[in-house]
């Protein structure tokens, strides 16, 4: 990963207020944005990444929650949500009821912002083609092999299929294999 690059392009992107970063990990990316929070959630479905990124955030005010995002209800609202490298493992079928949590997640005037891989990525995954929704297999650093749904989405593409579920995105390259965004929901009538 262009860890600088990508870190660079966060520094840009409007994350402040009471922020909720879904799907952390192990809070790679937390660290990078937990001082520019008022408040700091921080959601993953895996109490092992949970586990490292309380580590990571050791002494700081982050708030930890342990849900599956898809059967998650928020107990508040947010001025930021941002997830880092998660929008591309939503399978479509799941991106309307997605941005919808969204949108009710969101408090007044508040932004989702996040950063993803481009479809130059699909040069470097492994692209599983009998999958019932788009896949790649991955080898981790132990040896191991894992499947995990990855839809790579263009800006224009991701815009549009946004705008039609009534959000308004500005999504730009930051280099060739990664996305970064900002979209907010239409004002309700």
């Amino acid at each position: 990963m262009h860890m600088p690059r990508l870190a660079n392009a966060l520094d840009g992107l409007p994350i402040h207020g009471d922020v909720l970063e879904l799907a952390c990990g192990t809070g790679q990316w937390t660290r990078l944005i937990s001082d520019r929070a008022r408040s700091l959630t921080a959601l993953d479905a895996a109490p092992e990444m949970l586990s490292v990124a309380r580590e990571r955030l050791h002494g700081t005010p982050t708030r930890f929650l342990e849900a599956d995002v898809f059967g998650w209800e928020p107990d508040r609202r947010y001025d930021t949500v941002f997830f880092a490298f998660w929008l591309s493992h939503v399978p479509p079928v799941e991106m309307e009821a997605f941005w919808d949590l969204l949108r009710w997640t969101l408090a007044p005037g508040g932004r989702v912002v996040f950063l993803d891989d481009a479809p130059a990525k699909a040069e470097i995954e492994e692209v599983v083609g009998e999958a019932q929704v788009p896949t790649v297999r991955r080898k981790l650093a132990d040896g191991s092999h894992h499947l995990a749904v990855k839809v790579l989405r263009d800006s224009a593409d991701l815009t549009s299929e946004l705008r039609d579920l009534e959000w308004e995105a500005r999504i730009e390259p930051v280099d060739r294999f990664h996305i970064a965004g900002v979209a907010r929901p239409w004002p309700s009538e």
